[in-house]
């Protein structure tokens, strides 16, 4: 059991990067440090125009991203508006067969009505 262990012990350490040697210190296990170097980083005007051109990706993005929003919208008013107006013209045309429906039982009945007047 204990060979095992052994054995799975190096595992980590040959994860860590490549070692240049033993530190000075004595802590192999902490990363190695850079040396620091204050003018290696961006301007503050080279970092300022890089905010700006990610704030604009970013408002790109915002402003297509809503416009897709709307656009789902309008297109869910406009089916239901095309619904509505299928729904009436149903409607209208019912009503209207309805009516000349009604219109020609009359004209029958009138009819029937001469007949039995002529034929008594």
């Amino acid at each position: 059991m204990s060979a095992t262990t052994l054995e799975s012990a190096p595992a980590p350490e040959a994860a860590v990067s490549k070692q240049l040697g033993m530190r000075k210190n004595g802590k192999q296990w902490h990363a190695p440090k850079k040396a620091f170097r204050p003018g290696s980083g961006l301007t503050p005007y080279e970092q300022r125009a890089k905010a700006r051109v990610a704030q604009a990706a970013v408002k790109a993005m915002e402003k297509e991203m809503k416009e897709e929003k709307e656009a789902e919208r309008q297109r869910r008013i406009q089916a239901l508006k095309e619904k509505r107006a299928a729904k009436e013209e149903k409607e209208r045309y019912e009503q209207l067969a309805a009516k000349m429906h009604k219109k020609k039982l009359e004209r029958l009945k009138r009819k029937e009505k001469r007949n039995k007047l002529l034929n008594s």
